[in-house]
């Protein structure tokens, strides 16, 4: 399933689709955290936002009933490098993938997160700290016309 996510000053960066599918918009953040992408989904305070996963691979240890911080996800949007095929966690009930789709969120992978974040960091600064941009994330299944007219610069993954 492939899928797009379009930034205000319309760079695109493309990937494949997971969890669910539609279009959705939020204001485009990043997380450093290595672990707890868990919590991370389900923290209020991420309340519309995509969030972006500088760590390069993400969802080994699944979804687990105990690592919650609420009862369900409050994020836009999921963008990580790679997914991770395989589970491989004693507490998990479930994978990343399936997790999102039963909560409604679109997640998008083979993203260069790396440039993603550094792409935030100079619209931040160009912005002079004005840092609430929106961004539009669209996954297959979305009609075409219906996503955001955002614009025509196009970053592909793994640049």
């Amino acid at each position: 399933m492939q899928g797009l996510l379009a930034l205000e000053d319309g760079t695109l960066y493309a990937g494949a689709g997971f969890g669910a599918s539609g279009v959705q918009t939020g204001e485009i953040v990043f997380n450093t955290s290595m672990t707890g992408y868990q919590e991370i989904l389900t923290d209020p305070s991420y309340y519309r936002q995509i969030i972006t996963m500088t760590v390069p691979h993400v969802g080994n240890t699944g979804i687990n009933t105990e690592d919650v911080e609420s009862s369900r996800s409050w994020v836009s949007g999921f963008v990580v490098r790679s997914l991770s095929p395989i589970v491989s966690n004693w507490r998990n009930h479930g994978d990343l993938d399936g997790f999102l789709r039963e909560q409604g969120v679109i997640g998008l992978s083979g993203v260069a997160t790396r440039a993603l974040v550094r792409h935030i960091r100079e619209k931040r600064r160009d912005a002079r700290g004005d840092c609430a941009w929106r961004s539009g994330q669209r996954s297959a299944g979305a009609d075409r016309d219906g996503a955001p007219e955002l614009g025509h610069e196009r970053r592909e993954s793994g640049r």
